[in-house]
């Protein structure tokens, strides 16, 4: 795995930061917009995507024509009211397009920002795939799939494409956001380029991998704007309910007009509903609130995870996250840190630790690797050893190599080898040494703890012996542990994938807490592991980068692949991460069940206030019908026409003070499936119930002070 752009665990935001979301949500640069577009969303076809918010806009509509109607001598009730209602009715249908519009704002101003990274540059198109070739000044915009570009130091990078030859360093920051620059080669898992990005040192020969308006950056353009989300299944599936609730609901009230007529006719006596109040009883008895906000719920999921700097193929994919089973996490750079670290001599019998340790370092002075630079590091610390005269020594060094797997010095009359135990051990025995068993125990037991085992030799006047062993240890991430707690809490079975032998990862495997392990992975392991998992009925998710792991990308529920991958692997997952973190899966299952979350929290409160908004209405609206009703009247309000207007006043700015939080989201908590709904329940549904009854009997009481009622 990429270990360019590592980052620390994200841990929830404090309430300073809370604050700040909150305040940015409201820039007056993403407010104005929105509700110019709460104004355009007002056309029936708009309209008509949410047909909850549907029935709020064609009640607007016809109170405002009994309005027009009252104007003109044809009152049902005083005109007065009638406008109240209707303008309250248009406030609501308003605040909705609000929030979806706000929501909206976010996203867009996102893929500006990605726009303005994306721009027609001059491109070094070459006849044949070599630097030296017959180079013709183009566009990048004339440039075809397979097409071949030389770039040169602060050139931009035309299209993307694959690295064939060449090496160079690249500033990805206008995409990635990250300012360190990275490596690209040609050949391996880093081979990879974005269009946009600037070479900054040396040269590479790039193969165009896309035609005009497929890149990376115009998929990136099109997966955030808000415009083009689709509707998830979870989402489809709340708004089947949500219309089938106010359908019953609408057929109800409509049946609540004849049997008024019938009642007063036969009691001869009281007043026949008039239609206003069932038009504000409809709007208060249907789930508004969640139907005003569920849209903007949806978006928002994908833009926090933009926020993230993780780039989702689609809402599905956000949702899928929050419904993982099992993690399929890349041991080195998301369990590790990545870098083994010397922390450990064990020296050889007749061998000092100081002088297995000052032949390992002499060995190490020029080796450039994290491992090296350790083991230099850890010699220093244990005996003080420094302070070398290069120039004296007369060392000449030895890189390591992959056919001899050692690397070492020569001095005069010495020579000092350190690698793998099957490489010492050949070279102390090709040249009439022994190796110990005590040196093998030592390898085994090191192995056993699921470290890496090195061995030091050294050559002195033809007699060559071992001296011992260094242990480089695999270090696990601070904190990851409690982490996968948190995980195991919410039903979620982590799993290690690594390329180790199992007894080394099972060892760091303990020492993490994952729940289980993948050793000695090969692509089919993976694919299998996998397909496995989907079999028992779970949503597995995982990481990659590679070609080779393109096809267990492909199979997973939710796949993130490294943005410095492969075009392979990109293309085979369903979310791209800027950063290159491996660890941001753990913060993308967050993200998607904080989606969840809030989606299941609003959807409790809304339904759970439409209760005390029958008990304003119902009695006002039938007390003269059905003077029985009156008892239902517990919060005493000042009169039918106030107690309806109240409601429906209540009904609109609720949406608007839940913006908020469906833009960012309930606060994410580590539990399980059973206390989120006891929690759910408490906090938004007993919260729902009570809330609205002060709420509305303080708006009556304003009315009432204004002279309203």
């Amino acid at each position: 795995m990429n270990q360019e752009n590592q980052t620390p665990l994200h841990r929830p935001d404090n309430l300073g930061q809370a604050r700040t979301a909150v305040r940015s949500m409201f820039d007056p640069a993403l407010v104005t917009p929105a509700i110019v577009d709460s104004f355009r969303k007002l056309g029936p076809r708009t309209q008509l995507r949410n047909p909850v918010m549907f029935c709020v806009y064609v009640g607007s509509i016809l109170t405002t024509v009994l309005w027009i109607a009252a104007l003109a001598g044809q009152a049902e009730a005083p005109a007065g009211f009638i406008l109240a209602i209707a303008l309250w009715l248009w406030f609501t249908v308003l605040f909705a397009n609000f929030a979806e519009a706000l929501a909206e704002g976010r996203s867009k101003a996102q893929a500006a920002s990605l726009r303005s990274a994306k721009h027609n540059v001059m491109a070094k198109k070459l006849n044949e795939p070599h630097p030296k070739s017959p180079i013709r000044i183009t566009t990048s915009t004339d440039l075809r799939k397979n097409d071949v570009v030389l770039v040169e130091a602060g050139d931009v990078i035309p299209a993307d494409g694959d690295v064939i030859e060449g090496v160079a360093s690249v500033d990805e920051s206008a995409i990635t956001g990250e300012s360190a620059p990275v490596i690209r080669e040609s050949g391996g898992d880093f081979s990879s380029v974005t269009g946009g990005t600037r070479v900054l040192s040396d040269w590479i020969v790039v193969r165009v991998s896309v035609n005009p308006g497929e890149a990376f950056l115009d998929r990136m353009i099109a997966m955030v704007e808000g415009a083009k989300r689709q509707k998830t299944p979870n989402e489809i599936a709340l708004t089947i309910l949500l219309v089938a609730l106010t359908l019953v609901l609408l057929f109800a009230t409509a049946t609540l007009l004849p049997f008024s007529m019938f009642s007063v006719d036969a009691a001869k006596q009281g007043h026949v509903v008039t239609i206003t109040a069932l038009v504000a009883l409809l709007v208060c008895l249907i789930p508004t609130t969640i139907g005003g906000l569920l849209s903007a719920i949806g978006v928002a999921g994908m833009s926090r995870m933009m926020q993230a700097n993780v780039i989702a193929t689609s809402g599905r994919a956000v949702e899928a996250a929050g419904d993982v089973d099992v993690l399929l996490l890349d041991k080195t750079g998301t369990i590790t840190l990545g870098n083994r670290q010397a922390s450990m001599f064990v020296a050889a019998p007749g061998i000092a630790e100081r002088d297995l340790a000052d032949a390992a370092q002499l060995a190490s002075l020029a080796d450039e690797t994290p491992e090296g630079r350790s083991i230099v590091v850890l010699a220093k610390q244990r005996f003080n050893i420094r302070e070398r005269d290069m120039a004296t020594l007369h060392a000449t060094f030895l890189a390591f190599s992959a056919q001899t797997r050692m690397s070492g010095v020569d001095l005069p009359g010495r020579e000092i080898r350190k690698g793998s135990a099957d490489a010492v051990k050949r070279y102390i025995e090709e040249r009439g040494g022994r190796f110990p068993q005590e040196v093998q125990n030592a390898v085994d037991e090191v192995a056993r703890r699921g470290s890496t085992p090195l061995v030091v030799a050294e050559r002195v006047n033809d007699a060559t012996r071992a001296l011992g062993v260094i242990e480089l240890k695999d270090i696990v991430k601070g904190g990851i542990k409690e982490r996968f707690a948190e995980l195991r809490k919410m039903g979620i079975k982590t799993v290690m994938v690594t390329g180790d032998n199992r007894l080394t990862a099972a060892a760091i495997a303990a020492e993490a807490g994952v729940d289980d392990f993948l050793a000695e992975a090969t692509p089919e392991a993976k694919l299998s592991t996998i397909r496995a998992h989907q079999a028992e009925g779970r949503l597995v998710a995982m990481t990659g980068d590679g070609t080779n792991d393109a096809p267990a990308l492909a199979q997973a529920d939710v796949a993130v692949a490294m943005n410095t991958g492969t075009q392979a692997a990109k293309e085979a997952g369903n979310m791209v991460d800027l950063d290159s973190n491996p660890t941001k899966l753990i913060e993308i299952v967050e993200i998607g069940k904080q989606m969840l979350m809030t989606r299941g929290s609003l959807t409790t409160f809304s339904i759970a206030n439409d209760v005390a908004k029958y008990f304003a209405i119902i009695p006002a609206a039938f007390a003269t019908t059905y003077p029985q009703l009156r008892v239902l009247d517990v919060m005493h309000l000042a009169s039918p026409s106030s107690a309806i207007l109240s409601a429906v006043i209540f009904n609109a700015l609720i949406i608007v003070f839940l913006i908020p939080l469906a833009l960012k989201g309930v606060k994410y908590r580590a539990l399980g499936a059973a206390s989120l709904l006891r929690r759910n329940l408490l906090i938004y549904g007993l919260g729902g119930l009570v809330l609205p009854f002060p709420f509305i009997k303080l708006i009556d009481m304003v009315i009432t002070a204004l002279g309203w009622s």
